[in-house]
C-alpha cells in the first residue's frame, strides 16, 4: 500500500506541474488580454493581474491538498494578508516557496529572473503583473522602492535561490539593498519543508516516501532604520546582510 501511494504522488505531481504550465499559458492568452483590453490605467491593470494570480495560486495550492500530494501549515497567512508596503523575506528550501506565499499574500509583488521574461510559459504573466526584472541591478532598487511606496509587499529570498540541503546559507545583498533604498522594514518568515521535496539537487520526480508538509510561519518584524543611519551605504548594506544570515542561521539550526 505505501508503495502504491508513492507512485500516485509521483503521478499526482507530474499533473500539478502539467496543471500549472497550462494554467500560466492559459491565463496569459485569456483572463490577462481581457483585463488589459477593460482597464485602462496601466497601475490599476498591474494590481488586477497581481491579483488574478493571486487567486490562481490559492488554487493551485488547494489543489495540490485535494491531490493529498502536500499537507500544509500556513500560520503566517494572517499577518501576510494584513501587511502593506512591507518587505516579505523567507529562507527558500523549496520549488513552491513563491508560489506558496503568493498564494497568502493579496497585494504581492515580486523579483523575478530577467530569463523567466523569455520563458514561454511565464512571461505573459509576468510581464501582466509588472513583476520587477533582476536584470539591471539600479532599476532593480528603484522600481522596488516606487513598487513599495504603492503599498504593495515585495517578496524576496536573501539567499537568491533555492538552498542546497546540509549547506549553509549564503544571503546576497540583494534585500538588504532594496530595504535601505527604500526605508521598508522586514517580515521575517521561517519555511520548512518536511521530509524535503523540490530542493535544488532534486528532479520533480523524487517525491518522498511519505507526504511532505510545507510549513510557513512568521517569526517577526526587523527594522531597518538603524542600518540607514550609518555612515556608508556599502557598510549598511554588508551590516545588513551579515545580521540577516545570522538571524536565520539562528532560527534554522
Amino acid at each position: 500500500m505505501q508503495a502504491l501511494n508513492h507512485w500516485y504522488r509521483i503521478l499526482a505531481t507530474g499533473f500539478c506541474f502539467i496543471a500549472f504550465g497550462v494554467g500560466s499559458v492559459l491565463l496569459s492568452v485569456t483572463v490577462l488580454p481581457l483585463q488589459r483590453c477593460i482597464i485602462r490605467d496601466a497601475e490599476q491593470r498591474k494590481r488586477r493581474a497581481r491579483h488574478t494570480v493571486h487567486l490562481t495560486f490559492r488554487s493551485f495550492i488547494k489543489l495540490m491538498q485535494w491531490l493529498q500530494i502536500f499537507n500544509f501549515d500556513f500560520s503566517a497567512e494572517q499577518t501576510l494578508r494584513q501587511a502593506r508596503g512591507r518587505i516579505i523575506i523567507a529562507n527558500h528550501p523549496s520549488l513552491i516557496d513563491v508560489v506558496a506565499l503568493i498564494a497568502m499574500t493579496p497585494n504581492a509583488d515580486c523579483v523575478v529572473k530577467a530569463q523567466l521574461f523569455r520563458n514561454p510559459f511565464m512571461r505573459g504573466v509576468i510581464s501582466s503583473t509588472g513583476y520587477i526584472s533582476n536584470a539591471d541591478p539600479d532599476q532593480l532598487l528603484d522600481d522596488c522602492a516606487a513598487s513599495l511606496a504603492q503599498g504593495n509587499n515585495l517578496i524576496i529570498f536573501p539567499e537568491g535561490t533555492r538552498s542546497k540541503p546540509g549547506q549553509a546559507l549564503q544571503f546576497q545583498r540583494g534585500a538588504a539593498n532594496i530595504a535601505l533604498r527604500s526605508g521598508c522594514d522586514y517580515l521575517a518568515l521561517r519555511i520548512s519543508c518536511q521530509p524535503s521535496t523540490l530542493t535544488k539537487e532534486e528532479h520533480w520526480y523524487n517525491v518522498p516516501k511519505r507526504k511532505p508538509t510545507l510549513a510557513i510561519h512568521f517569526i517577526k518584524p526587523i527594522a531597518v532604520q538603524s542600518y540607514r543611519n550609518l555612515s556608508s551605504p556599502s557598510l549598511a548594506a554588508r551590516q545588513l546582510t551579515r545580521d540577516l544570515q545570522g538571524f536565520y542561521q539562528q532560527v534554522l539550526s
